[in-house]
């Protein structure tokens, strides 16, 4: 069964579309990249997917349901988890606070039982606060629990971002960007987590990103967008060469 499906998806701002018929049948536990120049359409697809922004026209349906119209914590609790392509954290909290309060999105207790500190309410904060130290040791965070985030170094703060998306516990994480800003060495590192917490966490995975290091190493499938168009759709393989592609990028015909 398809996971996430994306049918004539289009999008206008006033006079200006910034994405026209994106299509995209995506199946579970895949990895996909979305790649294109600068303005190309890549992070409106994913405001469009996670409520951000409503279409102008056409489909979006998550495990059978439909998207349009759902607002953004709807869609979170449905299963689909994102990042940004700037860094946006809550970032006067500290790391522990930045992934624990993520998880709210599912608490079951209600206000009152928290005024009250009610057994529901303590039981629930405890196993919350477990979770969240465990998903911080996985990105080499724990030691960091009790540091304000703004004061993280920029690759700490992006693997803190993930941490916390992963915290809804979604089915399909949206990836914008992740590798922006880092140094080689933690380059490296963020494929193999990428990798990693798929398999741990039994993922699908879209992403957009700008190095092709990334995105030639570990996506199976490529999507190519060039003015809010999809211009080429493939494996890394057919991609790489492809000439409409290869314009889009260098702005000249490949020979």
């Amino acid at each position: 069964m398809t996971m996430l499906h994306t049918k004539h998806l289009t999008h206008w701002f006033g006079g200006l579309r910034a994405v026209h018929d994106f299509n995209l049948d995506l199946q579970p536990g895949e990895l996909v990249a979305i790649i294109g120049p600068n303005g190309a359409g890549k992070t409106t697809v994913f405001n469009l997917i996670t409520g951000v922004y409503r279409p102008t026209e056409g489909q979006i349906v998550f495990q059978g349901q439909n998207l349009v119209g759902l607002p953004t914590h709807r869609i979170i609790v449905g299963g689909v988890a994102r990042t940004f392509q700037n860094v946006r954290l809550f970032k006067e909290l500290t790391v522990l606070d930045n992934v624990r309060i993520a998880h709210y999105a599912r608490a079951g207790y209600l206000a009152w039982e928290a005024m009250l500190y009610l057994p529901r309410f303590t039981r629930q904060e405890a196993q919350i606060r477990q979770d969240t130290l465990e998903l911080l040791d996985i990105f080499d965070l724990a030691d960091l629990a009790e540091t304000v985030s703004r004061n993280l170094p920029y690759g700490q703060q992006r693997r803190l971002e993930i941490a916390r998306a992963l915290a809804t516990r979604p089915t399909l994480l949206l990836l914008d960007e992740p590798a922006a800003g880092m140094n080689p060495a933690e380059v490296e590192q963020l494929m193999e987590t990428i990798l990693w917490i798929r398999r741990q966490f039994n993922l699908t995975i879209l992403l957009i990103e700008h190095q092709m290091r990334v995105v030639m190493g570990i996506a199976e499938r490529i999507k190519v967008l060039d003015f809010g168009q999809t211009i080429a759709d493939g494996t890394p393989a057919e991609i790489q060469n492809h000439p409409r592609v290869i314009e889009a990028y260098l702005g000249v015909e490949a020979v």
